[in-house]
């Protein structure tokens, strides 16, 4: 029998890893940070703005749409997109969470010997 790989892992660990894989790509963090640096709604000067044609931009839009990162409305032959940051705020404290959990137990660092 087949089944997800993903089946054996709790939701948080699912979601947080779609969000890591949604902010993977420099152009979408690209677009996070051109959105959060205009502190308004902005459409087509997106492209204007990366080193990529429109139809990939567009692509990396869709890709942080789809997972509701950022917003798109329709207004009149233009999308205007803002971020969504209620939800970054989210994802910003499971990340810290995340993070504290992972550091907080012993570890091995440059010049330690590994506890194995």
């Amino acid at each position: 029998m087949t089944y997800a790989k993903t089946t054996g892992f709790t939701a948080d660990q699912q979601y947080l890893a779609r969000m890591a894989k949604a902010l993977a790509h420099p152009a979408r963090v690209a677009i996070i940070e051109l959105l959060a640096s205009k502190h308004t709604c902005i459409s087509g000067n997106i492209a204007a703005e990366l080193p990529l044609s429109r139809t990939t931009v567009s692509q990396h839009l869709q890709e942080l749409k789809a997972l509701d990162l950022i917003r798109g409305e329709i207004d009149g032959l233009t999308v205007c997109y803002c971020l969504n940051t209620e939800l970054l705020q989210r994802v910003h404290q499971q990340f810290t969470a995340f993070f504290i959990g992972a550091t907080s137990g012993a570890a091995c660092g440059p010049d330690d010997a590994c506890a194995c």
